[in-house]
């Protein structure tokens, strides 16, 4: 499938006049391998081969147990960081697709989405990626996408929590850009209600069954006293507490997020917190969701059955989970990229020495 036009490069190309000054100097010899390069790279990028299971099976046969090994490690290390690694898919893919966007850093002349709303002081353990990159890197040089990583780091999360496992596809190519302005218009926050996250899930092909499956990667992991800090006091403007909450319940996360408290506290996302079971919508059906956005999903009439529904059988909420997770990852923006060496920073490409060049 194409995705890049070459008529405005092809164009710049043939109307290209070098500076008076620089004429003489001009090495034509010089220009033909450049724009060699140029073209094959352009052939490469606008083209997608198809996502499947076994993309590297050839070109790097252990990536998937490089992977795995690197989660293991780090949960090992630190318990949170595995569900806080499985966040990112969320975030990246829903964000112009599947493509590592959410893991560039900000530039002089780009502001990625790490600092956007719904990531700033809330995403965490990119260190762990980079440990990940870092061991596909010595085994496989340039092979190996940050886009896949975050979907094979996101699987093994949940397999290594006690969810279930699952093959994924792969083959996918990481942005050349990010966009904080993106990210802070797509990206729900806590407070949004069963409405609004089932009209932005729709607009992505994903189901009330899907946003109610994928809801439930809060089975493991924990969230920031800022996030419910209205729910507790002002829910709704109200100047009192959110009425669904289970009274006890309210009682516990009072003292762990008081008024004029440190609002960078954390409390468990569900009563397992390391566990990934069906434990969180045992949870919202007892009233004793952390978010808002959690706990709207059994208070709203059209998402309550599958609550119910996944409270009652763990397989059936593994199963639908699984089938969200890999709908989501076939997200594509179907804008050009590459394979990082550094999911951190984009490669000084030939097409960047190019238009340089033709300045």
């Amino acid at each position: 499938m194409t995705l890049v036009n070459l008529d405005h490069f092809t164009c710049k190309l043939q109307n290209y006049s070098p500076k008076p000054e620089n004429r003489e100097n001009q090495n034509k010899q010089k220009m033909t391998p450049l724009l060699f390069s140029f073209l094959l790279l352009f052939q490469t990028i606008a083209t997608t081969t198809p996502l499947r299971p076994g993309f590297y099976s050839e070109t790097c046969p252990q990536a998937e147990s490089i992977v795995r090994d690197v989660m293991y490690k780090a949960m090992i290390r630190e318990p949170r960081s595995v569900a806080s690694v499985m966040r990112f898919q969320f975030h990246d893919c829903f964000v112009n697709g599947c493509d590592a966007s959410l893991l560039l850093d900000d530039t002089p002349t780009m502001l990625g989405e790490k600092l956007s709303l719904s990531n700033i002081d809330s995403l965490r353990s990119y260190q762990v990626v980079d440990e990940v990159k870092e061991a596909l890197e010595k085994a496989c040089p340039g092979t190996v996408s940050c886009a896949d990583i975050i979907i094979m780091a996101s699987r093994d999360a949940v397999a290594l929590s006690g969810g279930p496992n699952w093959d994924v596809t792969l083959g996918r190519k990481d942005s050349l850009t990010a966009s904080q302005a993106d990210s802070d218009n797509i990206m729900p926050s806590p407070r949004a209600n069963a409405s609004y996250l089932i009209e932005l899930f729709d607009k992505f092909n994903l189901s009330v069954k899907d946003l109610v499956a994928l809801s439930g990667s809060h089975s493991i992991g924990q969230g920031r006293c800022f996030s419910i800090m209205f729910r507790l006091y002002n829910q709704s403007g109200t100047g009192k507490p959110d009425p669904t909450f289970e009274p006890r319940f309210r009682e516990k996360l009072n003292k762990l997020c008081p008024l004029g408290g440190d609002e960078n506290v954390t409390g468990d996302l569900d009563a397992t917190p390391r566990l990934f079971d069906n434990q969180y919508f045992k949870d919202l059906v007892a009233g004793r969701g952390f978010l808002n956005s959690d706990q709207t999903l059994f208070t709203f009439p059209r998402t309550r059955e599958y609550v119910r529904l996944f409270s009652r059988d763990q397989s059936e909420f593994f199963k639908a989970f699984v089938e969200g997770m890999i709908k989501m990852g076939d997200l594509q923006s179907g804008r050009p990229g590459e394979v990082r060496n550094n999911c951190r920073v984009v490669n000084h490409r030939p097409i960047d020495i190019l238009l340089e060049s033709l300045a």
